[in-house]
């Protein structure tokens, strides 16, 4: 009976130490060792376009590890998907877009995401491969746009400052083709996808390109577009969320990061005006 007993002592004994053990390598998340801290790190999972919005969010890195937050970024060539999936809680934020386009998207798509803290500027610009100025467009010439609600009228709006077209409101971000009041040269105007326009330089006379795509086609804003928008464009590239987790703490940590002081001085000194902080 005594050695029964012993047998049983020691078994409860040896459960009970080996449960302790399992629960200290349990909490110690992050390998601290002696210390006995629990450092519970967060991923924040962002989409974004892959210049300069990826470029920044870069940047931003080894500023949000040292809070604790691992940042994880995903790019994508469309304007669609980065807030169909915010939207659908594959992601937790994304920076690529200006809030007339969000608006727009909350509009038709039907989604509730919200727009947090500027960034920066990218103005938009017109290329070509054949004319070196707006007046050496001829008769019947063919101009790509983008094909989205705003980035459309954006464009439809800068042809009309420089003299292409002639709009019923210039001052209407949402134009369409259809709004063209005068249209001089008999222009062909094509809507397409954005991220194809500048491959399709060769196939056209004139198109008018998203600096983020300009930059990743090497396109020098500065020196290759024939006419870009002024400085004081309202279209600011901004960081977004869903109403239900834009008061997260790693959201804000992340919106508070992409306006500092080192962000501001990456851009400035990396896309030389061609994009300016828009804070």
């Amino acid at each position: 009976m005594k050695k029964w007993l012993l047998s049983g002592l020691t078994l409860a004994l040896v459960l009970v130490l080996a449960a302790c053990g399992n629960d200290s390598a349990g909490n110690d998340t992050t390998g601290s060792g002696d210390s006995g801290q629990t450092d519970k790190r967060v991923t924040l999972r962002v989409g974004a376009s892959p210049v300069p919005h990826a470029e920044i969010l870069e940047q931003v890195k080894p500023i949000l590890a040292e809070e604790g937050i691992d940042l994880e970024i995903t790019i994508f060539n469309d304007y669609v998907q980065p807030n169909v999936q915010l939207s659908q809680s594959q992601l937790d934020a994304n920076f690529f877009q200006h809030k007339p386009y969000l608006d727009d998207q909350n509009k038709t798509r039907g989604l509730n995401l919200v727009a947090l803290n500027n960034v920066h500027v990218e103005p938009i610009g017109a290329y070509s491969n054949t004319v070196t100025s707006a007046d050496e467009l001829k008769e019947g010439a063919k101009i790509a746009i983008p094909n989205d609600a705003t980035n459309g009228g954006r464009a439809l709006m800068l042809l009309d400052k420089n003299g292409i077209i002639k709009l019923k409101d210039n001052t209407n971000v949402e134009s369409k083709i259809s709004d063209i009041a005068e249209n001089p040269k008999n222009v062909k105007i094509v809507e397409l996808d954005a991220a194809m326009l500048p491959r399709q330089l060769g196939e056209v006379d004139l198109a008018v390109i998203n600096v983020n795509y300009a930059l990743e086609a090497d396109l020098n804003p500065l020196e290759d577009a024939l006419f870009i928008e002024d400085e004081e464009s309202p279209y600011a590239n901004l960081l977004v969320a869903r109403e239900n987790n834009q008061n997260d703490e790693a959201v804000q940590k992340l919106n508070a990061a992409l306006n500092s002081d080192e962000i501001k001085k990456f851009i400035e000194d990396n896309y030389a005006g061609a994009i300016v902080p828009a804070f």
